[in-house]
């Protein structure tokens, strides 16, 4: 075999499906062996920020590697934004791209650059082959260390010639991840009992890698026995839904100024922060502290270095997430006491009550808003929530419009099934929503995806065309830039006060989205009422080809986003 087809003999017997690919000259040898390799489909993008997008949505949903193989330097430098969001996600994505030929190297030649150093930021692990009897150490190198907790991107680069030449007779061991299921430490895990049990007012924090360590049900248990609220991220950087938002337990996410987050935060005594990044804000505000100084906080984590990296903590547990909530959980049901026991299940109470009186409300101010026009962000989502399948998956990059009214509705019952955006390179939702579908066609995917951020990417609309992926686009179209708006104004820009800017308005023209969906083979209509919304996109959910429906909403600018 040759260096092409032994990194294609790795990817296969690792139980890989997939490459996803936009190639150039120094990819021609992987194409080549592809077309009689039956193992493994290459499924084309018409440009690398789709490729990107659409291999983290599939890895993200299948936790298994997207493998990606990109154009040399520019191809790579294309996808650095998305390769960006992966690696803030710790998404095991195994990126390739051509090098050129090593006899060319000493003269610099056209498309060459050391991608390896371009690369090596947003990656655990860079490097370029060059010998072709090292292909498949590297290939198996790559996978297992995407796939080792804590997951996240790898690149190789491969010489077009190494991709050429024929190897001798070689090692072949398929890949083998390590099992990472490991206990945190008995003393600590008692030192966190001991501060959890004697918490008068707990809340837990729960971050992305709770749902992605299997872990939500485990989380569940803990939260049910201190009787806490269980708060998510940001929006800015929300991820996966850790914790089912039907649960009476479930509250609001944190906002996500500094400030503001301090004060939902200082009623607590006790936080308990798990498979959460503490905390990664967006923009300054002061006072900058995000955490009350009174609290006693106390994290688990399976990544050492998210752990007293920014926020002081009582307790610090290294493990798996699963393997320790479900220790938490076991030794709080036989430490609390009887007295602990019912003041947590009075808490647990409250909790519910002011949770589903918050419910409430919303659910009145969104159907108090339904027959505006155009549409608030509310009353479109409200109406997106009416028509959901039980295990619809939702992919989110339109944070100033979804604002997590989808959780607060309750309206995603099946908490594997939300991706929301970590890294926030834009025209990452779109074609993550096109990888969530490839990785599950048994359940409908929606993704609500702002009309600038579709924009970064929406050549991925004619990948889900030519391969029939049936995924389902909601655009709520309020042509800007909206969260630019709202920061300004957050931070007191004198113009942005008066309501003046510039850069921001996607107007003079505005972007025909149903005509440029149209041209890339995804049908694609405009809808204005909250009902015609339902019903379209009941309909689309259910049509076996990918559609797009585009939402005028209203364009007035909120003073701050509302939790």
């Amino acid at each position: 075999m040759n260096g092409a087809q032994l990194m294609l003999e790795m990817l296969a017997s690792a139980g890989v499906d997939y490459v996803f690919g936009n190639p150039g000259s120094t990819e021609l040898p992987l194409t080549d062996a592809m077309v009689e390799e039956t193992r493994l489909e290459y499924i084309l993008g018409l440009q690398e920020v789709p490729v990107m997008g659409i291999a983290e949505g599939y890895s993200q949903a299948t936790r298994q590697p997207g493998v990606v193989n990109l154009h040399i330097s520019p191809g790579l430098g294309n996808g650095l934004g998305m390769l960006y969001n992966a690696y803030r996600a710790g998404t095991p994505l195994v990126v390739t791209a051509g090098q050129q030929d090593r006899r060319l190297r000493f003269s610099e030649p056209i498309l060459w650059g050391d991608m390896v150093e371009v690369a090596r930021p947003w990656t655990k692990w860079a490097a370029e082959v060059q010998r072709v009897e090292d292909v498949p150490a590297a290939m198996r190198r790559a996978i297992q260390t995407a796939l080792m907790p804590p997951t996240g991107p790898v690149f190789l680069s491969i010489p077009v010639d190494v991709q050429q030449e024929e190897a001798p007779a070689v090692d072949l061991t398929p890949p083998r991840p390590l099992d990472s299921r490991m206990r945190p430490p008995v003393e600590e895990l008692q030192r966190a009992v001991d501060v959890l049990a004697t918490a008068t007012n707990p809340a837990i924090l729960a971050g992305s890698r709770v749902v992605e360590s299997d872990a939500v049900a485990e989380l569940v248990a803990v939260a049910q026995a201190l009787g806490a609220p269980v708060l998510s991220e940001p929006g800015t950087t929300h991820g996966r839904l850790s914790f089912p938002c039907t649960h009476p337990l479930s509250a609001p996410g944190l906002p996500l100024w500094a400030p503001e987050i301090h004060a939902r935060l200082e009623e607590f005594d006790v936080v308990f922060a798990v498979g959460i990044d503490m905390l990664r804000l967006y923009v300054y505000y002061e006072p900058a502290r995000a955490v009350p100084e009174h609290i006693r906080l106390v994290h688990l984590d399976h990544d050492p270095w998210e752990l007293r990296k920014n926020v002081p903590t009582e307790v610090a547990l290294v493990g798996g997430l699963k393997t320790g909530l479900a220790e938490l959980a076991s030794r709080l049901s036989e430490q609390l006491t009887s007295d602990q026991q019912q003041a947590a299940a009075d808490r647990g109470q409250s909790r519910a009550d002011v949770h589903r009186s918050a419910r409430d409300q919303l659910v009145a101010r969104a159907a108090a808003e339904l027959p505006d026009r155009p549409l608030t962000p509310l009353a479109l989502m409200s109406s997106i929530a009416a028509v959901l399948p039980e295990n619809v998956a939702v992919v989110e990059e339109a944070v100033t419009t979804t604002n997590t009214y989808l959780e607060r509705l309750g309206a995603i019952a099946d908490p594997t099934g939300y991706f929301g955006h970590r890294g926030w390179g834009l025209g990452w939702g779109l074609n993550c929503a096109i990888g969530v579908q490839l990785a599950w066609p048994d359940r409908p995917v929606l993704g609500v995806i702002g009309e600038g951020a579709a924009m970064y990417g929406i050549q991925g609309l004619w990948t889900a065309a030519r391969y029939k992926i049936p995924v389902t686009f909601v655009i709520p179209n309020n042509a800007q830039y909206q969260i630019l708006k709202v920061g300004a104004r957050g931070i007191g820009l004198p113009h942005a006060t008066r309501g003046e800017y510039v850069g921001v308005d996607l107007v003079d023209p505005e972007v025909d989205l149903v005509g440029l969906a149209g041209s890339l083979g995804v049908e694609a209509c405009r809808v204005t009422g909250a009902d015609e919304l339902s019903e379209v996109l009941s309909q689309a959910l259910a049509d076996p080809r990918p559609r797009l429906i585009d939402v005028p909403i209203d364009r007035s600018t909120p003073d701050g986003m509302q939790y």
